[in-house]
C-alpha cells in the first residue's frame, strides 16, 4: 500500500520505510521527537531571544520561546479541527495535523545564530559582502538547512530525515531569496510578508526566505504533496498555524519579560497610547512632514504605525478596530499590568501569569481559517479585532524595548564580536600550517559545503548568480563559496556564550585549552 505522500521522508520510496528506531509509531510524532533530541534544539537554551539573559531565569531564550510557540500552535490546530466545517476545509487545502504544527513550531528557530536577530543581520552582511554568497544568511533558511542537511541524526547522516509535511510546515517563507519560484513573489503587486526586496538593499532579493539554493531540492520535495492545492508562494496550513502561533507568543511573552525586569515602564507607554487616543483626529490631520518633525512627541509613533498599516495591510486594517485595540491594550497592559509594577512577590507573579493566560486565550480564540486569503495573509489568520491587538502589542515592544539606546549599545558590541570571530575562523581556514588542527566540525562543514557547491556549479549554476549577474565557475570559486558557507554555518551553530568563549580562545584571552565538544 502506497504511503501518504505527506508522511514520506527524504529519499524514501512510496512503499518503503526508513530504518529509524523511533519511540513513536506516528511519523509526525516521531518527527517531533527527532527535533527535541537534536543538539541544535538544546543549544537554543543559550541563544538570545531579544537580549542575553546573562544567567537570569527571568528572560526568554530561543528554547523557552520555541516551547511556548509549540504550545500555542498545538492549541490553535486542535481548536480549528474542532470547529464545524474547518476540518473539511483544511483537508482540501492540504491537511492539518496538530503533531505537524507542533513539530514545526519546535523547529522554527533552530537556525537563529548567537545574539538573535542582531546576529542574523551581521552574518547576512558578511556572507554576501565578504564571501560572495548570493543567498547570504537568513535564520529561517538556516533552520531548514539544519533540518535537511547539517544535523546528522538521520539514517543517511544528512539532516533529520523528517516527513514532507513537517519540512513544508517549517517553510514560513516558502521561496528562495532570488531564484525560486519564477515569477518570484517579490515581483507581485502586493508581495507576501517578507518577500519584498528591501528598498535600501536593491538587487539582494527577498528580505525573508526559507531555503538557500543548496536546499532548494528539499523545498521542492517537501512541497510536492501540496501541488495544485496551494500557490507556490503560499504557506501550508500547518506552516500558517506555526506562523500565527509565533506572532501570538512574541506579542505577549517578550512584554512579560521586560515588565519583570523593569525595562517596560508605565509612564512612557501610557503617554504614547493615551495621547493617541485623546488626539487621534488631530494626529490624522497632520501631513507626513509635520508628523516626522514631531516624531518624539507622545502619540506620533502610534499614528505612524496606523498609516503604515494602511499602506501594507489594506486587506484587513480598519481605523475603528485599531482605536479599539489601542484602548484594550491601554486598559489591560498599561493600566492593568504595568501600573502595578513588578516587585518579585507572589501577587506580582500571579498578575503577570494572569495577563499572559488571558491574552493567549483571547488571541488563540481569534484564529480562523480563510479559504482564499490575500497575498499578505496565510490560510490561518487572526480575526480583524485580534489582528489589530497583536499589531499594537508588537508596537509597544518595538517602541519601548527594541529602540532603547541601551540595547543599541549592547548590540554594537555583539556585532563587533561576531565579525571578529568570523575573521579569526576564516584566517584559521586559510593557514596551511594549521589545516590538520582545524576544529573537526568546521572541517566537516567545509567538505559538506564543497560537495554542495560543486554540484550546483555542475547542474544549476544559475542558482549561484547574485546581483552582479556574474556566473560562478572554477575550482577556486567553489572552494571560496564552500569556505564562506562553512564558517557561517559554524558560527551560526554556537550559543551566545560559546561565541564569546571561542573568540576569547582565538584571541589568547583564555587559559583553558579544552572547549565544548559540540564546537570543536
Amino acid at each position: 500500500m502506497e504511503r501518504d505522500p505527506r508522511a514520506l521522508r527524504r529519499d524514501e520510496p512510496p512503499g518503503g520505510v526508513a530504518g529509524w528506531p523511533d519511540l513513536a509509531d506516528n511519523p509526525f510524532r516521531a518527527d517531533r521527537e527527532r527535533i527535541v533530541v537534536s543538539p541544535f534544539f538544546a543549544r537554543l537554551g543559550g541563544v538570545t531571544q531579544v537580549v542575553s539573559a546573562a544567567g537570569s531565569g527571568l528572560l526568554h531564550n530561543r528554547l523557552t520561546h520555541s516551547l511556548k510557540v509549540a504550545q500555542v500552535a498545538r492549541a490553535v490546530a486542535e481548536r480549528l479541527l474542532a470547529s464545524p466545517g474547518t476540518a473539511e476545509l483544511t483537508a482540501k487545502l492540504g491537511g492539518l495535523d496538530p503533531d505537524v504544527a507542533e513539530a514545526a513550531a519546535l523547529a522554527h528557530d533552530l537556525g537563529h545564530p548567537p545574539f538573535g536577530h542582531l546576529g542574523e543581520g551581521v552574518l547576512d552582511r558578511i556572507a554576501r559582502h565578504r564571501f560572495g554568497l548570493a543567498d547570504g544568511f537568513e535564520g529561517n533558511a538556516q533552520s531548514f538547512r539544519i533540518l535537511t542537511t547539517t544535523d546528522v541524526r538521520g539514517p543517511s547522516v544528512v539532516g533529520l530525515d523528517l516527513t514532507a509535511a513537517v519540512r513544508a510546515a517549517v517553510l514560513k517563507y516558502p521561496w528562495a531569496r532570488l531564484h525560486w519560484p519564477q515569477p518570484h513573489p517579490a515581483a507581485m503587486p502586493n508581495p507576501p510578508r517578507g518577500a519584498a526586496e528591501p528598498a535600501d538593499l536593491p538587487g539582494t532579493g527577498s528580505s525573508k526566505f526559507s531555503a538557500y539554493s543548496t536546499e532548494l531540492d528539499d523545498l521542492l520535495q517537501a512541497r510536492a504533496p501540496f501541488a495544485g492545492r496551494l500557490e507556490d508562494w503560499q504557506q501550508t496550513v500547518e506552516a500558517s498555524v506555526m506562523d500565527t502561533a509565533d506572532d501570538i507568543a512574541y506579542a505577549i511573552h517578550d512584554l512579560q519579560d521586560f515588565h519583570r525586569i523593569g525595562v517596560l515602564q508605565y509612564a512612557p507607554v501610557a503617554a504614547e497610547l493615551g495621547s493617541w487616543l485623546a488626539h487621534a483626529l488631530d494626529l490624522a490631520a497632520l501631513d507626513a512632514a509635520e508628523l516626522a518633525a514631531e516624531a518624539r512627541r507622545p502619540g506620533r509613533s502610534l499614528e505612524l504605525l496606523r498609516r503604515r498599516m494602511h499602506v501594507r495591510d489594506a486587506w484587513i486594517v480598519d481605523d475603528a478596530a485599531f482605536a479599539q485595540a489601542v484602548s484594550r491594550v491601554r486598559a489591560e497592559l498599561v493600566d492593568g499590568l504595568l501600573a502595578s509594577g513588578f516587585d518579585g512577590s507572589i501577587e506580582a507573579e500571579q498578575t503577570t501569569a494572569a495577563f499572559s493566560a488571558h491574552w493567549t486565550s483571547r488571541l488563540v480564540g481569534g484564529v480562523v481559517v480563510l479559504e482564499e486569503p490575500g497575498s499578505r495573509s496565510g490560510h490561518v489568520a487572526l480575526r480583524q479585532e485580534q489582528w489589530h491587538e497583536v499589531q499594537v502589542l508588537k508596537f509597544v515592544h518595538r517602541q519601548f524595548v527594541l529602540l532603547r539606546p541601551e540595547l543599541a549599545l549592547h548590540q554594537r558590541g555583539q556585532a563587533s564580536l561576531l565579525t571578529t570571530l568570523v575573521d579569526a575562523l576564516d584566517a584559521w581556514l586559510g593557514d596551511r600550517d594549521e589545516a590538520s588542527r582545524l576544529p573537526r566540525r568546521l572541517h566537516d562543514l567545509v567538505e559538506l559545503a564543497h560537495a554542495e557547491y560543486a554540484r550546483l556549479v555542475a547542474d544549476a549554476p544559475e542558482l549561484l548568480v547574485g546581483a552582479t549577474g556574474e556566473p560562478v565557475s572554477g575550482v577556486d570559486a567553489v572552494r571560496g563559496l564552500a569556505r564562506g558557507r562553512a564558517v557561517i554555518d559554524f558560527v551560526a551553530s554556537l550559543t551566545d556564550k560559546q561565541a564569546v568563549s571561542l573568540l576569547d580562545a582565538l584571541s589568547g584571552r583564555s587559559s583553558q585549552p579544552w572547549s565544548d565538544s559540540f564546537v570543536l
